[in-house]
């Protein structure tokens, strides 16, 4: 029963020593709120007493990152950076480095991503001191992904790189619109921020010859360098090895990689986010054969991402790491007489390298020539050079020395004997009897098999459990007689969804890409693409379905597409016919190109509908998106679209050229194109 007081009522003290243990809850009350201030400031006391360790932690991490400091701690004068995509830039970074002590120089190569890019303004603190960088461009006159803090860094920083002596290479192709941007926004903007420019930008084009471009171009580098600096050859062979052997005979079997590609066992415990390092092994759900008849297999796959945490945009692309033919690398330890399940490990010589081996170990060589070696495209100059010294026919190692040589002799039997033949390792091997290196200075110097890079041919709002990849299989037959087979497609021809149990899966991870619908769905979209540039059309072409569905305005949707006869290789048929049927696409349109005597291309059909495509693009700010083969198809189509210009908009070649100019600037003229 509760008790009441008034205020008029005498104070009782009999009453105030009967309710004594009220007043004693408030004592407990106050003392356990002083005890809870105590004990709140002891807590937060020690969260504030780490903060030193962590800014200890902090100056460790700017240790380890400062290439200033790893370069006067080993000696270096001369540091190679590299923006790569596919492995070639740093491939080239390599060399430079290792050309270096030919020139009494020591140098290395690095990383952008791996370090403090704003110390490169301590490099004159080192004497005789070098930048050098080989910079890929990637896709539409993009950065590659590892240099892509570097690029944003150059074009917000103010930093003053006075006394600083640098050069680039540029890696590129010039059937791209934006050929060599990196290399060439590079070198110019670190003249912008003071440094000296010591040798002209080098530029590599990979529609040519790359190689006889880098070649060529360092040839003439060095010697420039030798000059700057007052410094002479010393005449010593570049052939030094980088790595050293060691074959373990009683390694635990766990502790023995087996195909992954950063941390070992990844592949039975897979851990999300997947990227580059850690690809998710997305099991094979669909794989069938697209065309109906002709000598050539375009296939269609899906993925299964479910519980990946994977998410993707139409537009994106798919990178998968595809392995070598099983035939080719027992081919090889057959060759070289090798046991390829010896398990080893190449260990760098530089103990203070941040690339510890050049592939991930330990392994066996097995592992290494099908999972981490490219063992299918023809070898550079380098390797060739550095193998010459196991022939023992004078002959073959005469060969092999002058197709590495800058003579113009050598560079014609490399580009007619390696690259025009398309000898790859094997064949080399073959056709050289007498060659035969030790396989681990061979899997030493041999580059990085690489990811490879599909247009996703579906949309997330209608998969987002599954992607959806369109290619055709490579193959054909080598001046030598030889049958090549691309390694990704062969791969992935073979990845048969199973029931027994055991799901084929492939290795893969997301690029985000630019290639994007329009913002408003009420923009038409005018999409370009032959052959297998369908894929991304395909992934456009359900979304804005799914868009319809949802109630959205959607603007026009056009398609050319192209193959050769309407009844082999028409991709996709029944699908795109249903959706021009349900109105989702406005306009299909279909280059045949040889089923009649003159060959139809898209550009072609372009200027045939030139006035609907000129009223699309000028009065109704159609998007344009084209996909396919760079060297031709792309080149065309955009011939097209300068001549409607021409002809409709009443422009000069030039004005023309400005108008479809102006479009890529705005993002309404997009390519995604290969060579």
């Amino acid at each position: 029963m509760s008790k009441s007081f008034s205020l008029d009522e005498p104070a009782q003290p009999e009453l105030m020593d009967e309710d004594e243990p009220f007043l004693s809850n408030l004592d407990i009350f106050l003392f356990s709120l002083i005890a809870g201030l105590i004990v709140y400031w002891l807590i937060f006391r020690k969260k504030v007493e780490p903060i030193p360790e962590f800014k200890k932690l902090d100056a460790q991490t700017t240790r380890e990152t400062s290439f200033i400091d790893k370069m006067k701690k080993t000696g270096k004068n001369i540091v190679v950076f590299y923006g790569s995509q596919t492995g070639t830039a740093e491939e080239f970074a390599n060399r430079l480095a290792k050309d270096a002590h030919r020139y009494g120089m020591k140098g290395m190569s690095a990383d952008p991503e791996e370090y403090d890019m704003s110390e490169l303004s301590r490099l004159p603190e080192i004497e005789n001191s070098l930048a050098i960088f080989c910079m890929a461009t990637y896709g539409e006159g993009d950065p590659t992904d590892n240099s892509q803090d570097f690029y944003d860094w150059l074009q917000e920083g103010d930093a003053d790189f006075t006394g600083v002596k640098y050069t680039v290479f540029a890696l590129g192709n010039k059937t791209y619109e934006h050929y060599n941007a990196m290399g060439k926004y590079v070198d110019q903007r670190l003249a912008e921020l003071g440094a000296q420019r010591i040798f002209d930008l080098g530029m590599g084009d990979d529609d040519g010859n790359l190689e006889e471009d880098f070649v060529s171009w360092r040839e003439q580098f060095w010697p420039a360098v030798c000059e700057h600096f007052g410094v002479e050859a010393t005449g010593e062979e570049s052939s030094i090895r980088q790595y050293e052997l060691k074959v373990h005979s009683d390694l635990n079997m766990n502790k023995i990689y087996t195909g992954e590609l950063g941390r070992l066992k990844s592949f039975e415990n897979q851990k999300p986010p997947f990227d580059s390092k850690n690809p998710f092994l997305a099991p094979v759900t669909v794989n069938r054969k697209l065309n109906k008849a002709g000598d050539r297999h375009l296939m269609h796959l899906e993925l299964d991402i479910t519980g990946s945490k994977i998410r993707y945009e139409s537009g994106d692309h798919v990178a998968v790491y595809p392995i070598n033919d099983s035939v080719i690398v027992n081919r090889i330890g057959e060759v070289l007489g090798v046991d390829l399940d010896t398990v080893i490990s190449l260990n760098n010589l530089d103990e203070e390298s941040n690339k510890k081996h050049p592939f991930p170990c330990p392994t066996t060589y097995r592992t290494a020539l099908t999972h981490y070696l490219d063992i299918t495209n023809p070898p550079r100059t380098n390797v060739l050079y550095e193998l010459a010294q196991y022939a023992t026919d004078p002959k073959e190692q005469e060969n092999m020395r002058k197709m590495a040589s800058s003579s113009p002799e050598g560079k014609a039997l490399y580009q007619s004997w390696v690259l025009d033949s398309c000898r790859n390792i094997l064949a080399i091997l073959e056709d050289f009897p007498s060659l035969r290196p030790p396989i681990d200075h061979l899997c030493e110097l041999l580059p990085r098999l690489q990811a490879r890079y599909y247009s996703i041919a579906s949309s997330s709002k209608v998969h987002p459990d599954s992607i959806h990849i369109c290619a055709v299989v490579v193959e054909y037959e080598t001046k030598t007689g030889r049958v090549n087979k691309g390694v990704a497609t062969n791969w992935l021809k073979s990845k048969m969804p199973t029931d027994n149990g055991h799901k084929a899966t492939v290795p893969m991870y997301i690029r985000k890409s630019q290639f994007r619908l329009p913002f408003k769905s009420s923009n038409p979209v005018i999409m370009i693409g032959p052959g297998t540039g369908i894929a991304p059309f395909m992934g456009f072409v359900q979304e804005r379905s799914w868009l319809k569905e949802q109630g959205k305005e959607v603007g026009e949707t056009v398609l050319y597409y192209g193959c050769r006869h309407k009844n082999e290789d028409f991709l996709y048929q029944e699908e795109l016919d249903e959706f021009e049927k349900t109105g989702v696409l406005t306009a299909l349109n279909v280059a045949f190109s040889r089923d009649q005597a003159d060959k139809v291309y898209v550009q072609h059909l372009l200027k045939k509908n030139k006035e609907a495509v000129w009223r699309l693009v000028h009065t109704d700010n159609a998007h344009i998106y084209i996909c396919g083969d760079a060297r031709n198809m792309a080149r065309d189509v955009q011939n097209a679209f300068y001549e409607i210009a021409e002809e409709l908009g009443g422009l000069s070649r030039a004005q023309a050229v400005d108008y479809i100019k102006k479009l890529m600037t705005k993002g309404r003229y997009s390519q995604d194109v290969w060579s």
